[in-house]
C-alpha cells in the first residue's frame, strides 16, 4: 500500500509540468536518470516527450505561455520555424532544454503524433521507437501508441534475439534491447556513460520484467525459447536459432486513428486493399525488424510501400 502512494505520488510530481506550466497535449511519458528504481539520481533532469496533434498550433500558445523556453532566434522566427526545423532537421522532434521551473530542470521534446506513430511501428527514424522499448513513465497515454507499441517490443526482442547467443539470461537480452538504440550513436564513443546500458537495465529489472516477461512466456509456448538452469542462474536457449525470419502480414482489423488518410504509406506489398496496421502471423518464426541489415524496407514518402518481405 505504501508503495503504491510512493508511485502515485511521484507520477502527480511528474505531471505537474502537464498541469502547470505546458499546453494540453495528447500523449507524454518522462523518463531520465532521476527515474531509475535502484540507483535514482535527483539531480538530475527529467526528459519528456510530448505528443501533439499539431505542433504548430502547440508551439504558438506555448511561445505565448513560456517564451524563455525558446532560444531568442527560435522564440523570433516563430513556431512555424519551430516546426520547420522538427520537419526537416533530426528526428522530428523539438527539444526545449534546461528548462528551470520550481527549483527542478527539465527538457521536453514535442512531436506530431503521426510522427510519432510511424517511427514506433516502422522505426523509420529509431529514436523515439527505441526509447519505448524501454521503460518510461506514461503520464498521458494515448490507445493508438499504447496498441503500436506491442508491435515495437515485440520487434526489438525479435531483433535482439538475432543478436545473442543461443543462450542467454534475461539480463542479457534486456541489455541487447537496451542497446539497440545507442548502436551507431557516436555520443557513446566520446560524450556518453559507457555503463548507461547497465545502469538503466539495473535501475528497471522489474519494469523490464513487466514488459518483455508476456513476450518470453509466449515465446516459450510456440517452442521458440526454452528454459534452463545453470546453478543459480537460469539461462534461455534459442529453440530455433538461426531460423528466425520477418514475418508480418496486413491486419485490417487493426486500425489505427493517427493514420487515417496516409494508408498508402503502411501497407504492404500484394493485392489485398490498403488498411492502417500490421499484426505478427502465428507461425514458428517471428518478426525481426532490422533496417540496419537490410532485412525490410521502410515506407518511404515516394514509394507509398512499407514493410516488404
Amino acid at each position: 500500500m505504501h508503495a503504491a502512494a510512493v508511485e502515485e505520488g511521484r507520477a502527480a510530481e511528474l505531471a505537474a509540468p502537464l498541469r502547470d506550466l505546458l499546453p494540453p497535449v495528447d500523449f507524454c511519458c518522462a523518463y531520465g536518470s532521476t527515474l531509475l528504481h535502484a540507483c535514482p539520481d535527483r539531480t538530475s533532469m527529467v526528459d519528456y516527450i510530448l505528443g501533439v496533434a499539431d505542433p504548430l498550433q502547440w508551439h504558438s500558445e506555448n511561445l505565448e505561455r513560456n517564451p524563455a523556453h525558446y532560444s531568442r532566434w527560435m522564440g523570433r522566427f516563430g513556431s512555424g520555424a519551430i516546426t520547420g526545423l522538427a520537419d526537416r532537421v533530426g528526428v522530428g522532434v523539438y527539444f526545449n532544454p534546461f528548462v528551470e521551473w520550481r527549483d527542478k530542470r527539465i527538457k521536453y521534446g514535442v512531436v506530431r503524433m503521426k510522427d510519432l506513430a510511424m517511427d514506433v511501428l516502422t522505426w523509420d527514424r529509431f529514436y523515439l521507437s527505441g526509447r519505448l522499448q524501454k521503460p518510461v513513465h506514461i503520464l498521458v497515454d494515448n490507445w493508438d501508441i499504447r496498441k503500436l507499441n506491442t508491435i515495437n517490443l515485440e520487434m526489438a526482442t525479435s531483433a535482439s534475439l538475432l543478436l545473442l547467443p543461443e543462450e542467454f539470461t534475461e539480463y542479457d537480452l534486456y541489455a541487447q534491447i537496451c542497446s539497440l538504440s545507442y548502436m551507431g550513436d557516436l555520443r557513446m564513443l566520446f560524450a556518453e556513460d559507457k555503463d548507461k546500458v547497465k545502469k538503466i537495465v539495473e535501475g528497471s529489472f522489474q519494469s523490464f520484467q513487466s514488459m518483455y516477461r508476456p513476450l518470453l512466456q509466449e515465446y516459450i509456448a510456440e517452442g521458440l525459447l526454452k528454459r534452463s538452469s545453470h546453478g543459480q542462474q537460469k539461462t534461455f536457449h534459442q529453440a530455433n536459432a538461426g531460423k528466425i525470419c520477418i514475418s508480418w502480414k496486413r491486419n485490417a482489423n487493426t486500425n489505427c486513428s493517427l493514420f487515417k488518410g496516409h494508408g498508402s504509406k503502411l501497407c504492404a506489398k500484394g493485392p489485398e486493399a490498403p488498411g492502417n496496421g500490421f499484426k505478427r502471423t502465428s507461425s514458428n518464426m517471428w518478426a525481426a525488424c532490422l533496417w540496419w541489415c537490410g532485412c525490410c524496407s521502410i515506407p518511404g514518402e515516394e514509394d507509398g510501400q512499407g514493410l516488404a518481405i
